[in-house]
């Protein structure tokens, strides 16, 4: 949703049917605290609303690394296999792990071709 928006420096309201609006205002300050997003605290003495500006470049990097389903699955088998709960921190590192080898390959290093020749 928030990736999709176009970017116009406003905060953006975000509504769900079957969320109360204290829950998602919740969710946007932990996305603000984690750095993922900037957003805007509007909330009053009788309410809490959080309101989501844009994504950060943090964001916009886990949100990459998180929609290749192969990625995704393998970080959250991760987790399965240990027994651990879904610490956000070490998933995004893995997700960013994942895509790097995605890039550099398993050794972790990128091979120029051999038919590469300087003039």
């Amino acid at each position: 949703m928030l990736e999709d928006a176009p970017f116009n420096g406003r905060a953006l309201k975000i509504r769900h049917p079957d969320h109360p609006a204290d829950e998602i205002s919740y969710h946007v300050m932990l996305l603000h605290d984690a750095g993922l997003i900037h957003a805007f605290d509007r909330s009053g003495d009788e309410f809490v609303e959080w309101c989501p500006v844009y994504l950060t470049w943090q964001g916009h990097e886990f949100l990459e690394a998180a929609k290749d389903d192969t990625r995704w699955n393998r970080a959250k088998s991760q987790f399965n296999e240990k027994g651990v709960p879904l610490i956000f921190d070490v998933l995004k590192s893995l997700l960013m792990s994942y895509a790097k080898q995605a890039v550099l390959g398993p050794t972790g290093s990128y091979r120029l071709s051999h038919n590469l020749h300087t003039p």
